[in-house]
């Protein structure tokens, strides 16, 4: 997920950026997104976050930072593409999901599933204030009530309802190919959506 820098303006949060090719290399992006954005190291942004935001192909999950992201609220947004990320066995046989493959290597932290199913610029394009009518919505999924409600909350203020999908198990429900992967749906849209989901196994 690219960031946006009218979302961070907006709402002056403080973000911390960080990949794998060192602060130095996100020099021109601090330029755009202004005063309230930095670089660091991972293990620096992991550490220095409120939430933190897990945004790399799968095949690099571990390299995230385990001991810095302890006790905290971690969003993943990832999705499984085998062509990039190569195959994973249990994503493949859908014996589990990106997030809880994420979450057993996080396990003192409280992984939430969001933001995956949004292309980047529609996070300032189609955001809108609560209340408005057929505002879209994105779900959410995870195991620990107090972190999903922080993403929630996160969401909203981005602009966009929220609607809660459940556990981490159903984070499976809007990942690529399903009715509600990057489709602008409002919330009741987006229920009928996640509801309709099959696995792959049951595709046509």
């Amino acid at each position: 997920m690219r960031t946006e820098p009218g979302i961070f303006r907006a709402l002056c949060c403080d973000v911390i950026l960080s990949n794998s090719r060192g602060p130095e290399t996100l020099q021109p992006l601090l330029v755009e997104l202004g005063d309230h954005a930095s670089a660091a190291t991972p293990a620096e942004a992991a550490k220095a976050g409120d939430a933190v935001v897990v945004t790399i192909p799968l095949k690099a999950l571990g390299e995230v930072p385990v001991a810095e992201l302890a006790g905290k609220t971690v969003i993943d947004t990832m999705n499984y593409y085998p062509q990039r990320d190569g195959n994973i066995e249990e994503l493949d046989r859908e014996s589990t999901t990106t997030s809880e493959l994420l979450q057993a290597h996080l396990p003192d932290s409280h992984v939430v599933k969001a933001f995956n199913n949004i292309v980047a610029d529609h996070l300032t394009s189609q955001s809108a204030t609560a209340g408005t009518p057929n505002r879209r919505a994105l779900p959410i999924a995870g195991d620990d009530a107090a972190a999903k409600e922080l993403v929630a909350a996160l969401i909203n203020e981005f602009g966009f309802d929220v609607v809660d999908a459940g556990p981490l198990s159903e984070g499976w429900r809007w990942q690529r190919d399903t009715p509600a992967y990057v489709t602008a749906l409002d919330a009741a849209g987006l229920e009928q959506a996640l509801a309709e989901a099959v696995r792959y196994a049951d595709m046509p």
